[in-house]
């Protein structure tokens, strides 16, 4: 799959639907997907959600990505029954990539298109860029 201006949330559904069917996904371009919304209420929500750590021990979790590749990775693992083995193992076959790696360079990549975007790219947030706001270099 190619993620350039693929919308994360839809991407994400069909590909977990194509992961319980049995199917491996491999997604490249992850930081090229996009988040529709205001950016600066994503990098709130986001900046938010890193402050969730534990009490007692910070150190032992949780752990919140900040690379695009993990991200999209960790989103589409809760569209994911991932408690249960066919959720585990479903998540096993899904594999994401920053940019296109050189061993599949040369493969078709094919585009959902319901997942696209429907106006202007200015009018959503890449994930490498709010991966650039939280801290990834």
């Amino acid at each position: 799959m190619d993620g350039t201006n693929q919308l994360a949330g839809r991407l994400g559904s069909n590909v977990a639907k194509l992961l319980l069917q049995g199917n491996h996904v491999t997604i490249v371009n992850c930081e090229k997907i996009m988040i529709s919304g205001s950016r600066k209420n994503i990098v709130k929500n986001y900046k938010t959600f890193l402050e969730i750590a534990s009490i007692l021990h910070p150190e032992h979790g949780p752990y919140h990505p900040r690379r695009p590749d993990t991200m999209i990775a960790k989103t589409i693992r809760g569209m994911l029954p991932r408690k249960k083995p066919s959720g585990w193992a479903a998540y096993k076959r899904l594999r994401t990539y920053i940019g296109v790696p050189s061993g599949l360079g040369s493969s078709e990549k094919t585009v959902f298109e319901t997942a696209k975007i429907t106006r202007s790219s200015a009018n959503y947030t890449t994930v490498a860029e709010l991966a650039k706001e939280v801290g990834w270099n």
